[in-house]
């Protein structure tokens, strides 16, 4: 790394982490008040989509450079499952961001559902699945329950196949395992492809420092229509569409 660009990442990190750390416990009231008063749940998932856009355009401070492509071609008509690689918990905040009008809910471990402010509550209350890897029976009900919910509701659902994030980048091996369970209960959706570039080099180092001027690209492919097809042709076929827009084809 270049020395400038080294002393801006010991420099500016700091100024991130306040910062981040401030949206989190701002937004937390913010959220419960939303939920309390509201009418819906609308004006709750307002305050969430905002604070999306501002934990990750706040990773400007770091000389971020944040690009979308392929967001003009997201199914309107249908619910959808999202399905990425995955690289740290910046992941998060593009997805919600970048598909904020279709309201997208998680598969997660149920760690996340307790104990961060914002987002402890947001996974609760915003309908994702809190899954505990070690129990695959409650795992598979809870993934069960959020794909029967996109269907219902003509919404999507994000889902990382490789079950846990690759610190170096590198394309984990694709489960087929969630992907099955929400598309036996959500049989009209199509499966969107997303690929997640940059952020493991964002944060190298279990952050500290973050990596000042990191390119940040996410891009959703063409999606998929995954009916007749079997689930481990389609993870397959998953996991090689997004090693090769990663340049990590075999």
């Amino acid at each position: 790394m270049h020395p400038i660009r080294k002393f801006l990442s010991y420099l500016l990190t700091p100024v991130f982490w306040l910062y981040f750390g401030l949206l989190l416990v701002i937004f937390h009231p913010i959220q419960v008040i939303c939920k309390s008063f509201g009418r819906t749940d609308k004006t709750r998932k307002k305050a969430v989509d905002i604070l999306n856009a501002m934990l990750l355009y706040g990773l400007t401070i770091l000389g971020a450079k944040i690009k979308f492509k392929g967001f003009d071609q997201l199914p309107s008509d249908k619910p959808f499952i999202i399905v990425s690689n995955h690289q740290n918990h910046f992941d998060i905040s593009p997805i919600v961001w970048g598909f904020r009008k279709f309201t997208p809910k998680f598969v997660s471990k149920q760690e996340l559902g307790k104990g961060i402010p914002s987002i402890s509550y947001n996974l609760r209350h915003g309908g994702s699945a809190l899954i505990d890897r070690k129990n695959s029976r409650q795992a598979i009900t809870e993934i069960l329950k959020l794909g029967r919910r996109i269907e219902i509701e003509s919404t999507c659902a994000s889902i990382f196949p490789e079950g846990t994030r690759s610190k170096t980048g590198e394309v984990r091996r694709f489960k087929e395992g969630g992907l099955d369970a929400l598309l036996k209960m959500a049989p009209s959706a199509v499966i969107v492809p997303l690929v997640i570039d940059g952020n493991h080099k964002l944060m190298p180092n279990k952050g500290f420092p973050l990596t000042f001027g990191t390119k940040l690209n996410y891009t959703a492919l063409s999606p998929i229509d995954p009916k007749g097809r079997e689930v481990k042709e389609l993870v397959v076929e998953l996991e090689e569409l997004i090693k090769y827009q990663l340049n990590q084809a075999s």
